[in-house]
């Protein structure tokens, strides 16, 4: 039975079971499904449309005072907006009652002055009397095929008559409720009704008609005489395209010239109109509409073939047994896998971006996931079951290059250590006040951003093959070349470093947008021989090092601060490191709790082409430190102003300091041997 189980044919089962799943196509599978063709759609560069979502929003409450708005407001509007050039004008605002404020004549003898299409809306009841479509439907014996309404709400007859067109502006939401899809023309009482994009298109086509064939499936053909056929699946529907961006703006800021652009004008204030959901998020219906009419206009055929769900089954039935196959040979199955897998997601993306053909490959790539995943789960899962032992019982407080050493050799499991030179980070928070102020008593708040922060830190160190050693408080400690030897340890916490700072301008426009204070950040790196290995007791021990290295390291982290720099080096470090960045040196002083001075530098982010500007401002750098330490502190004072703006300004703020520096130290009584050693006083 164990060999049964542990049979890699078993996958078979599953591929079996995968494949019903796709066939009953469950709601879970077609919601998955459709996401994916918002992806392969929103993806698209985006596209700006020559059309206007004009927006009626609180400024113009403001502006007109009330909701709904007086009509003759409405004929104000659209004499306004052909001043400046509009096209078309359409408004998407019901009318279904009698203005009780009079404005009904002034607005219908504006919509017969100037072209505007109007707004019905499919509905179980019908009200008022809607105006004639004008629609030629061959075959109206298949109606019912269609989307279909018991009754339709239209506008007061005045206005109804007076208008360019009228179009329904109704949804048809997928089974997760996002609109994807929108039917150009719904039946009424065996009446069939243009949508307002369909409508759109009509008047400013300069049609009268539009034409539809039915069949016993549904559409089969629909066109407007003068624009031509538009094509549409069986219910009479397109695909949106979401990458398409009509310009949407206030009503209070309507550009001098619309450049004969169609404008469409609906409520976008609060509590007003319900946006609806989309591929993008939720829009304003008339945002939407003004999509859909582009998606017209600019004859994009978004389809979903018939031989789609018949091709996508028989695919994944055909690369599941072709894969199990292979998968006897396990580095050649992982390879023809991994292919297939990606050779799926680019030819899906290929067929839509030159064909628009919708194909999914979320379930053939989950199915085969699904099927490799047991197929090769069973040829490691008794090494699995070891190793998996030692990692629950090491893997909460070592390293994870350490846990997988032990994986390979247990019987390092021995309290010890040997001496071994590591290059050793110290990280630290700056601006943590500002932060815990910001949560105040909000603890679990404070926490949640501290942990963003630390996996993004950590990130960079796991990726550059270090070693985490600990959390202390909100400052970190991780060293290179142990467990695992690293003979470029310097240059790897170097760059480790760097990229930490490029992640913490990341991390920083992500909370700055959610309000949060930014996070600072300094880093010491020191490079010395110390003791690692396993250190404790024997109840508990932890994988770390220990020397006089190490507290240098923590102790450059605090000068960091004080010398205005992101990142100082222990001189080690710089002179291993030196060839590949660009290192200067900051300083000799003797940290806290030292009477020996040492070397401090400081490496800087450098862009392509900038060595040679940097190694002009390194001779000024140079001559200024000579300077200081021959005690000529006001020609070093005027070389640190020339100086100001050098390397990108990465340094201006240690030249500040360094101006104060020297007349402090123009007034302090220097012993005649004083070697330039400045004696720190902070951690």
């Amino acid at each position: 039975m164990k060999r049964i189980l542990l049979s890699p044919w078993t996958a078979l089962i599953t591929l079996f079971l995968v494949v019903t799943i796709r066939i009953q196509d469950p709601s879970f599978v077609e919601s998955v499904r459709l996401r994916y063709f918002d992806t392969l759609i929103t993806n698209q560069p985006d596209k700006p449309l020559d059309i206007y979502a004009i927006n009626i929003d609180e400024p113009a409450l403001d502006r007109y005072g009330q909701w709904p708005l007086n009509r003759a407001e409405y004929a104000d509007i659209i004499q306004d907006l052909y001043s400046r050039a509009a096209s078309l004008v359409v408004l998407n605002v019901m009318m279904s009652e009698t203005d009780r404020q009079g404005g009904d004549d002034q607005l219908a003898k504006m919509l017969k002055i100037y072209p505007t299409v109007l707004v019905n809306v499919p509905a179980a009841v019908t009200k008022n009397t809607p105006r004639n479509p004008g629609s030629a439907v061959i075959n109206s014996e298949y109606l019912d095929r269609i989307v279909t309404y018991p009754g339709i709400i239209a506008n007061v007859p005045k206005l109804e008559e007076a208008a360019a067109g009228i179009g329904s502006i109704n949804t048809l939401p997928e089974i997760d409720g996002v609109n994807r899809r929108l039917p150009l023309v719904v039946n009424v009482n065996g009446t069939l009704y243009p949508s307002l994009a369909m409508e759109i298109l009509r008047v400013a086509a300069g049609d009268t008609t539009f034409q539809v064939k039915l069949s016993e499936l549904g559409v089969d053909k629909m066109r407007i005489k003068k624009f031509g056929p538009i094509t549409t699946d069986h219910l009479g529907r397109i695909w949106i395209d979401w990458s398409l961006k009509p310009t949407s703006i206030s009503i209070m800021d309507l550009p001098e010239n619309l450049n004969g652009a169609i404008v469409i004008v609906g409520p976008s204030a609060a509590g007003i109109s319900n946006p609806v959901p989309t591929a993008t998020g939720a829009q304003f219906p008339h945002y939407a509409q003004a999509v859909v009419a582009g998606t017209l206009l600019n004859k994009i055929n978004i389809t979903r073939p018939d031989f789609a769900d018949g091709a996508e089954i028989l695919t994944l039935v055909i690369l599941g047994v072709i894969l199990l196959l292979l998968s006897r040979w396990t580095y050649v199955g992982i390879l023809a896998s991994v292919i297939v897998l990606c050779g799926s997601v680019y030819g899906s993306s290929y067929l839509y971006d030159n064909y628009r053909w919708l194909l999914d490959i979320t379930s053939i790539v989950a199915g085969l996931v699904i099927v490799l995943f047991h197929a090769y789960i069973v040829r490691f899962v008794s090494e699995f079951l070891q190793k998996l032992q030692i990692k629950r019982q090491f893997g909460t407080y070592l390293s994870p290059a350490m846990v997988e050493r032990l994986q390979k050799n247990p019987e390092l499991l021995t309290l010890g250590g040997e001496s071994r030179e590591l290059s050793i980070i110290f990280t630290d928070v700056r601006g943590f006040t500002s932060i815990s102020e910001h949560y105040g008593e909000d603890v679990q708040g404070l926490t949640k951003i501290m942990n963003r922060y630390m996996t993004a830190m950590t990130g960079k160190i796991i990726e550059n093959d270090g070693t985490l050693d600990k959390y202390i408080g909100d400052a970190q400690m991780a060293f290179w070349n142990a467990p695992l030897d690293d003979i470029n340890h310097a240059k790897n916490a170097v760059r480790t470093a760097l990229q930490m700072m490029g992640s913490l301008d990341a991390f920083n426009q992500e909370v700055t947008a959610e309000g949060v204070p930014p996070f600072g950040m300094g880093l010491g790196i020191n490079t010395a021989t110390v003791v690692v290995g396993n250190m404790g007791s024997d109840q508990r021990f932890d994988y770390t090092c220990l020397g006089d290295g190490v507290n240098l390291a923590s102790r450059l982290e605090g000068q960091t601060k004080p010398y205005g720099v992101k990142i100082i080096l222990g001189p080690v470090t710089a002179e291993q490191v030196q060839d590949e960045y660009f290192v200067l040196e900051l300083d000799k002083i003797a940290v806290k709790g030292k009477k020996v001075g040492v070397n401090i530098f400081t490496v800087l982010e450098s862009h392509p082409g900038a060595h040679g500007e940097y190694e002009m401002g390194r001779r000024d750098h140079e001559e200024m430190l000579a300077a200081y330490r021959n005690r000529e502190f006001e020609h070093a004072i005027f070389l640190c102003d020339s100086l100001i703006g050098e390397f990108d300004g990465q340094m201006d703020a240690y030249y500040a300091m360094w101006k104060d520096r020297c007349k402090e130290m123009k007034l302090s009584k220097l012993p005649h041997d004083w070697d330039g050693t400045y004696i720190s006083t902070s951690k």
